[in-house]
């Protein structure tokens, strides 16, 4: 990334910063993704636990790795495989240490902008574990909300669709057709404008392009 672009990611980031900290959320910048990862360490505390949602960031960072090879105690959704396994499953995320996700999309004002299927990742990140950390890459920001539900539909759900193969139109088609099929990704829209507790959501910009 040439010094210009970098210097542009640095003043966005800055603003967004500001109106995170107005919306009682925690915001950070970090110029590339090993950036991310130390931060990352320098937030969870020896010994506290670890969940995730299906968050391509947080892999693509190297966050996870890192946090695992810290020995944290990591709380998989994939590893239950059972109806009962699942919901014991989900007890022990909603009681985790710290939530990682990635964002569909950041406002300029400081909104998260997020779309999801099962409502699982969402669920967490509005109550439950006692701190989110919200990878987004500088791909993600977005003028305004309207913009944010644009990005979802044209560009995040269509990649997700492919990875995930959900047989929705956004994948069989690259297009998204406002569906109501089985597989449809887009069951609820979330707008977080405001956290009731300071420090329980730190945002985490990269100046990169990470996740979908």
């Amino acid at each position: 990334m040439d010094n210009v672009q970098r210097a542009a990611h640095r003043a966005t980031a800055s603003a967004i910063i500001r109106k995170l900290s107005l919306r009682n959320m925690t915001g950070h910048y970090c110029d590339t993704a090993h950036e991310a990862v130390a931060l990352a360490q320098s937030l969870v505390a020896p010994g506290q636990s670890v969940t995730w949602g299906g968050s391509v960031s947080f892999t693509q960072s190297g966050i996870k790795a890192a946090l695992e090879a810290d020995r944290h105690p990591m709380i998989d959704r994939a590893l239950a495989t059972t109806p009962e396994e699942q919901e014991e499953m989900w007890r022990r995320q909603v009681s985790a240490d710290w939530f990682f996700m990635g964002a569909n999309a950041i406002t300029l004002d400081g909104e998260l902008v997020n779309i999801d299927g099962n409502a699982n990742r969402l669920a967490l990140l509005l109550h439950g574990p006692k701190h989110v950390c919200v990878i987004a890459g500088m791909n993600k920001v977005v003028s305004d909300v309207e913009s944010g539900l644009k990005r979802i539909r044209t560009v995040t759900c269509p990649l997700n669709a492919t990875r995930l193969h959900t047989a929705t139109p956004c994948e069989l088609t690259g297009v998204c057709a406002d569906c109501h099929a089985k597989g449809c990704m887009c069951c609820q829209e979330v707008i977080t404008r405001h956290s009731r507790h300071a420090d329980r959501i730190h945002v985490v910009l990269v100046g990169e392009s990470l996740g979908y």
